[in-house]
């Protein structure tokens, strides 16, 4: 198995991780949201090219005044700067076939492994989620994923990945 941009051949048909938003996206608006520039689509499948999981990137920013004080502190960034560069990981779904296999686990590892090497040639100080539930929001925290002051997305610094990888 290996995690690859998202093509016409993948069967994503029957895939079904029991919540619809996620389903109806990779069914039906995906490939358009890739042919557009709106996202890219990475896929893990099966040997029949059937679609076991999958998760989506693009750019995005974070408001500086949602960072928690601390971290503003320890980043030193300037005050100018009110919208900061970031990632959005904005999907990420297993179907539920497969769940329990840390699927959700390599695709996220692999999300962050991205976004790191694209902090190197563009900046980006963060990548951003927005958990969909309380069992995706304690999914992201124990990798890291601090919450966004007033607001429901939750935010990881490229400081943070680059430990998790270098540890």
């Amino acid at each position: 198995m290996e995690i690859i941009n998202l093509q016409k051949q993948h069967n994503r048909s029957d895939f079904d991780s029991k919540t619809p938003l996620l389903d109806e996206y990779i069914r039906k608006q995906a490939s358009q949201d890739v042919r557009k520039d709106l996202s890219a689509c990475y896929v893990l499948t099966d040997n029949v090219d059937r679609v076991i999981a999958y998760y989506t990137l693009s750019g995005n920013t974070i408001p500086q005044e949602g960072i928690p004080n601390d971290l503003l502190k320890k980043l030193k960034l300037p005050p100018s700067y009110t919208d900061l560069p970031a990632v959005l990981l904005g999907r990420l779904a297993v179907d539920q076939k497969h769940k329990g296999k840390r699927y959700g686990e390599l695709l996220l590892m692999d999300a962050l492994q991205r976004c790191l090497i694209l902090s190197s040639q563009l900046g980006t100080l963060a990548v951003i989620v927005d958990p969909i539930d309380g069992e995706s929001k304690s999914f992201y925290q124990k990798y890291g994923f601090l919450s966004l002051k007033d607001s429901e997305k939750m935010f990881i610094p490229m400081i943070t990945i680059k430990e998790l990888f270098n540890s």
